[in-house]
């Protein structure tokens, strides 16, 4: 069977063919998310009618999303105009093949569970690290999507409420501290240069360098304690191409270890395995799933 898969980002869109063993012609195109949510579909039906035929479309996408009617139920201003739009609907109508719609968080950790470094686990936490923090529940082999399909928003666990402001969403939470973006902004008050993932770790042997990434692990690990001790899992991933540096990875393995109860400090902590392939390798596993169901 071949499955026509898609990963749409606020920035990118990578589209695959899966053709029964692995993920085939990956592309990378524009989104040109600017041009908002109608553009973005049109787009979308551009590339696939590039893919050759095809029997099911799988879609990992950015915002939240009801799975069961292929919607999306709330997308933020990176995509104006994504909120409501019937995605699965839309394609079906298009291509006249079954289509299935995920958030890409969530189908990160599908991907990494049917070929990934969650391969044989059904319950694990993934979150990803990039201009946010993502992060999905997998429990007896199930995505949980919450009772507004936002379950796994990590990145809203309150860990400075001093800085908490009513009037301000997401203020203190998570995502302003631990993510990639918090990283730069940090550094870029010692160093208007380091500016991206690659400059600061090239700049590592720079004491005031170090001292900051060390501060920026610390958040990184305060939201992952919460979660070890609400979930109690046996894994968790961690993915986002910043935690390629094996550093942060051994550290945060090292201080979450000191941190959490004695009896849960059997949880691995591990990197998501399939890089870039994750969100379209979990859309082919997904409407393999709702076919085969």
């Amino acid at each position: 069977m071949r499955i026509a898969v898609l990963d749409i980002g606020g920035t990118a869109i990578k589209s695959g063919i899966w053709d029964g063993t692995e993920i085939g012609m990956v592309q990378e195109w524009d989104t040109n998310a600017s041009e908002g949510g109608r553009a973005l579909m049109e787009r979308v039906k551009e590339i696939l009618h590039t893919c050759g035929p095809f029997e099911a479309i799988g879609v990992s996408t950015a915002g939240q999303v009801d799975t069961e009617t292929g919607r999306i139920h709330y997308a933020n201003e990176n995509i104006p105009g994504y909120t409501g739009m019937p995605v699965k609907e839309i394609l079906e109508e298009e291509f006249h093949v079954p289509v299935a719609v995920e958030n890409d968080v969530n189908a990160a950790a599908l991907g990494e569970m049917y070929a990934g470094a969650a391969k044989g686990l059904s319950d694990f936490l993934c979150l990803t690290y990039g201009t946010g923090v993502g992060g999905a529940i997998v429990m007896d082999g199930r995505v949980r999507q919450g009772s507004c399909h936002a379950g796994g928003s990590f990145g809203g666990i309150l860990v400075h409420p001093e800085e908490s402001r009513p009037d301000e969403v997401w203020s203190g939470c998570y995502e302003k501290y631990a993510s990639t973006t918090a990283l730069v902004r940090r550094m870029k008050t010692i160093d208007s240069g380091l500016d991206n993932g690659r400059k600061i770790f090239e700049a590592m042997e720079r004491k005031e360098v170090r001292e900051n990434v060390d501060a920026w692990i610390d958040e990184i690990v305060y939201g992952l304690v919460t979660l070890v001790h609400i979930f109690n899992p046996s894994h968790i991933l961690l993915g986002g191409g910043i935690l390629a540096q094996s550093y942060i990875l051994q550290e945060v393995q090292r201080k979450v270890k000191l941190r959490i109860a004695p009896n849960m400090r059997h949880v691995e902590i591990c990197r998501a395995s399939l890089g870039n392939l994750a969100g379209l390798t979990g859309a082919a596993a997904l409407i393999l799933d709702r076919m085969s169901s």
